[in-house]
């Protein structure tokens, strides 16, 4: 008895099949989109120790010690050369405008492309650290720029928000800042 003939019919079904099985994963994956929040592994976890020399003269340096003074406040990671930090830099500003602390981080940047970044896009910085080597952005959890963290008065990391702030994100930004006072 020759199996052959069964064999390459089977065959030729086989590439429909596979097919058809990436089709149904396609679907389940449209129906049912996976969920776009990262959840960081720092939420609930104090800033870790470091000292920042600051980033240009006009502003001091960043330690941990500066979040603990019991009011919540925004970390924001940038550098000079990140376009979307320059596309969030208005978002910053207008959080700024409401009262919100923000201290940011410049990550592997120079000082005279700070201040000339800060120039054409607007400086809401109280403090202005400079992570030359990334070391206190790895070590917060932060794998890019920019990234935004809500970190409440005691230096605990409540919030963390991946990519540039969006004007539909503010209100999002204040109420997590809001919580953070609790």
């Amino acid at each position: 008895m020759n199996d052959a003939p069964r064999i390459r019919s089977w065959m030729l079904w086989l590439p429909l099949a596979a097919f058809a099985g990436f089709v149904v994963l396609v679907m389940v994956g449209l129906l049912r989109p996976a969920d776009r929040e990262v959840a960081s592994a720092m939420i609930g976890k104090p800033l870790p120790p470091f000292d920042l020399r600051p980033a240009i003269p006009e502003r001091p340096g960043l330690s941990r010690k500066d979040f603990a003074g019991g009011k919540p406040r925004l970390l924001n990671i940038f550098a000079s050369w990140c376009i979307p930090c320059a596309v969030e830099s208005s978002q910053l500003d207008a959080l700024a405008k409401q009262g919100v602390e923000i201290d940011g981080i410049a990550i592997r940047d120079r000082r005279e492309d700070v201040a000339a970044f800060l120039a054409r896009n607007g400086n809401p910085f109280a403090r202005i650290g400079a992570d030359d080597v990334s070391a206190v952005q790895m070590a917060i959890g932060s794998s890019g720029v920019p990234e935004t963290f809500v970190i409440d008065g005691r230096g605990v990391i409540r919030y963390q928000h991946i990519g540039e702030i969006r004007a539909g994100q503010v209100p999002l930004i204040l109420r997590k800042l809001k919580e953070a006072e609790q």
